[in-house]
């Protein structure tokens, strides 16, 4: 079955958010909105209709900054976006939060494949190759630091330091992935099967940082 085919029938069996995305099917039709405008009156939204808008309303946040990872908790309100198909669906939502659907599909197929940070720091080439060493404690630290809601990421960590250490208990570490206050059964979690490319380079200042304590130490 196509993406666009599972993600209909998904819609169809209750799933009702992604990310901050309010999903509503009307007569053949779907709704999209910011969660947060959910219950608004909907004659006091900006109406748009076609996929190809959701990049637009995704680029930039509320105070105008460049959303540069789209898992930033900082989507815009006052749209209401309409879409004719299963997928204009797939593709308004790949705009929001790229792969997102997709992920969420390959881990419930048992298919999904999830990158651990040291693969990931050690595949680092250039001036990010500094990040190959960050310590373990470092590397925990910064998960803290970066990752989470509390952070502005809402994205489900999956991966690990490697695999036979687990991430500390935390805030970032705990996060399920689903914006706000609903059944977990009717969201798509966002999922984060590797480290982006804002950790890498975050974790390139901490393990240089961690080389000039040594240095000076």
């Amino acid at each position: 079955m196509k993406l666009a085919e599972r993600l209909s029938a998904a819609v169809a069996g209750g799933i009702r958010r992604i990310g901050q995305i309010a999903i509503r099917p009307q007569d053949g039709v779907y709704l999209l909105c910011h969660i947060d405008d959910e219950n608004s009156d909907a004659s006091l939204l900006e109406k748009f209709e076609g996929s190809a808008t959701a990049r637009d309303l995704s680029t930039w946040a509320e105070d105008g900054h460049y959303r540069f990872t789209k898992g930033e908790l900082s989507l815009k309100r006052g749209w209401l976006l309409q879409l004719s198909s299963s997928e204009e669906l797939r593709q308004a939502l790949d705009h929001f939060y790229p792969a997102a659907a997709g992920l969420w599909f390959a881990q419930h197929d048992g298919r999904l494949e999830i990158e651990h940070l040291r693969d990931k720091l050690n595949r680092q080439t250039g001036m990010y190759r500094f990040a190959r060493t960050l310590s373990d404690a470092g590397a925990q630290r910064l998960v803290s630091e970066v990752c989470g809601p509390g952070h502005c990421c809402v994205k489900k960590i999956l991966w690990q330091l490697d695999a036979n250490t687990p991430l500390e208990d935390s805030e970032a570490s705990r996060f399920d992935g689903v914006t706000g206050d609903i059944d977990r059964s009717q969201a798509i979690p966002l999922l984060c099967r590797e480290a982006c490319n804002h950790f890498v380079a975050e974790a390139r200042k901490a393990s240089k940082a961690e080389q000039d304590a040594k240095a000076t130490g």
